[in-house]
């Protein structure tokens, strides 16, 4: 029993460890990617004995020192215990949503079997539906509490773009459940350890030669699910083009115009937990999650013929290696959509979630229920 928790524990404090210095680093990513992307150098004036890292020194260092040094400021009028509570409630749905997603498969030390996920819950979809819809009191009850105008404004703005797009996104998941039968993420990522060949049925088997070699990862059985999912959870983390909870040509920066030091610091490192969380969200979803093409438990098995038998410890490296390698990219993908592209304006976003987004989630559950019940 001890031993038990003890590894959970120990899971938890991996998982919550690399978010959050994730989170850290992808601010320093954003700064200096920002700056390549607008011709101009970008942070790098602070330094330790003359080393500035490209920049490392202020985002890791200088910044949170001064962050978490600078006056808590709390408006006269707010309300200081909701004003101190909302930055926490931002930040921890981003962070407890990394328990159900497993970043491997099984680990096994002698005769014990260590899944490589916090929870393993068989309901873990809904746990992370049920998780991220909290994130939107943080924005709210921040704004009500800092008793200002703007904030107001960003906290309505947050809640309206919430629902608007939190339906489609669930729609669009619906497909992925359908195919794969099963709300437990573990079991989503292994089921993506399959070829299309294998899930094809008699009357498409001609297409095996075509297609058959791909992996059954959710992007290629539901792409216009994959579409909709990744717009909603670039939504989710409130950034552009979606970033109208804050706004900062009409909202000065909305929702957390009030907020100073370490609590402001708490709804920045929130934004980029959600970042980090979005991103491992899609990869377990869409792209195979913890799965290697063609690597199954014992090594690598080609569907030309051939295989190549590895260490155990070698495949669960090259199975955290590869979900790893796909959150980054996800990661940066959504930082280089920031700086990209436009923000929407707010009847751009509502139009976009209700009259866009979810006929087309509505439109591909339909034509799923429709391709499965003809397999059979």
């Amino acid at each position: 029993m001890i031993v038990d928790f003890a590894i959970i524990a120990a899971k938890a404090f991996i998982v919550l460890f690399m978010v959050l210095n994730l989170a850290g680093i992808l601010g320093w990513i954003e700064r200096k990617g920002s700056a390549l992307i607008q011709d101009r150098i970008g942070a790098n004036r602070a330094s330790i004995f003359g080393f500035a890292g490209l920049g490392l020194v202020n985002t890791l260092i200088a910044d949170p020192l001064k962050f978490l040094t600078k006056e808590d400021f709390i408006p006269p009028a707010g309300d200081k215990f909701l004003h101190t509570l909302a930055p926490c409630m931002a930040l921890f749905p981003a962070l407890v949503i990394f328990a159900v997603i497993p970043f491997g498969d099984v680990l096994q030390i002698g005769d014990r079997l260590i899944n490589l996920q916090v929870a393993n819950l068989n309901v873990g979809i809904l746990y992370v539906f049920a998780m991220a819809s909290l994130g939107v009191y943080g924005i709210v009850i921040g704004a009500w509490a800092s008793n200002n105008k703007f904030s107001l404004l960003g906290g309505v703005r947050g809640s309206a773009q919430m629902i608007s797009y939190e339906i489609a996104m669930g729609l669009s998941v619906i497909g992925i459940l359908m195919v794969y039968g099963t709300l437990d993420l573990q079991e989503i990522a292994r089921g993506q350890g399959t070829l299309i060949r294998e899930l094809l049925p008699q009357g498409l088997s001609f297409l095996g030669g075509l297609v058959g070699w791909l992996p059954a990862w959710g992007v290629f059985l539901q792409p216009l699910a994959f579409l909709l999912f990744f717009t909603a959870a670039v939504a989710e983390t409130k950034r552009i083009p979606f970033d109208l909870p804050e706004g900062e040509s009409e909202l000065v920066a909305g929702y957390h115009v009030e907020y100073s030091g370490g609590k402001f610091l708490m709804f920045f490192a929130g934004e980029f937990a959600e970042i980090v969380t979005a991103a491992a969200l899609v990869t377990t979803l869409f792209f195979g999650g913890w799965q290697v093409p063609y690597l199954m438990r014992d090594g690598f098995y080609f569907p030309w013929g051939g295989q190549w038998l590895l260490p155990h410890l070698a495949v669960v490296g090259l199975q955290v290696g590869a979900f790893t390698l796909k959150v980054l990219f996800f990661c940066w993908l959504q930082i280089l959509l920031r700086w990209s592209v436009p923000r929407f304006r707010y009847d751009q976003v509502m139009r976009l979630g209700w009259k866009m987004l979810l006929p087309l989630a509505l439109v591909n559950v339909l034509i799923t229920a429709l391709m499965i019940v003809a397999a059979q």
